[in-house]
């Protein structure tokens, strides 16, 4: 059976308190009118996740609680502090240690961006994915049979959006 990827930047973050660690700001508005976006348009897509790798920041684990009510219930996120600011080798070890059939992997830029890029086997055509803006949503089909064994280039595109296609 291939494995699905579902790879999201977390939404749009606030930056009102100057003080407050990078670690722990919150979404903004539009970071939170984003998840009522997407979230939507996974369940809708049957893009839904069997399991879920989220950094431990506030706005990633925000993110994913604001988008898990749009689908049926799902398992609670696995809190990975290893995935705060990671980098594309860092998600991809985290990644081989999954178990899913279909895997969320919430995280940042600029690891999640790179990543996404090196995971498949074409970009999607879209004038985003290269900037990989937030909550930009790569669902990506990968033929193995175990996440241990994933090899980057294999993966096939099958969604890519970023919210504002689905807000403006």
């Amino acid at each position: 059976m291939p494995k699905r990827l579902i790879l999201m930047r977390h939404a749009k973050s606030s930056w009102q308190d100057t003080d407050l660690d990078d670690h722990a700001r919150v979404l903004n508005a539009r970071g939170r009118r984003s998840c009522d976006a997407i979230g939507p348009w996974l369940a809708a897509h049957d893009h839904v996740p069997d399991q879920i790798l989220c950094s431990d920041s506030a706005r990633t684990r925000q993110t994913w609680a604001l988008l898990a009510p749009h689908f049926p219930p799902t398992p609670a996120p696995l809190l990975m502090p290893e995935l705060y600011l990671a980098s594309a080798k860092a998600l991809r070890t985290a990644l081989s240690e999954a178990s899913g059939d279909t895997v969320a992997l919430l995280a940042h830029n600029p690891g999640i961006g790179e990543f996404a890029a090196r995971l498949v086997t074409a970009a999607p055509a879209h004038p985003r994915f290269g900037i990989y803006p937030t909550l930009a949503t790569l669902v990506a089909e990968f033929p193995i049979d175990s996440w241990a064994n994933l090899k980057l280039g294999t993966g096939k595109v099958l969604d890519f959006i970023v919210p504002r296609e689905l807000t403006d």
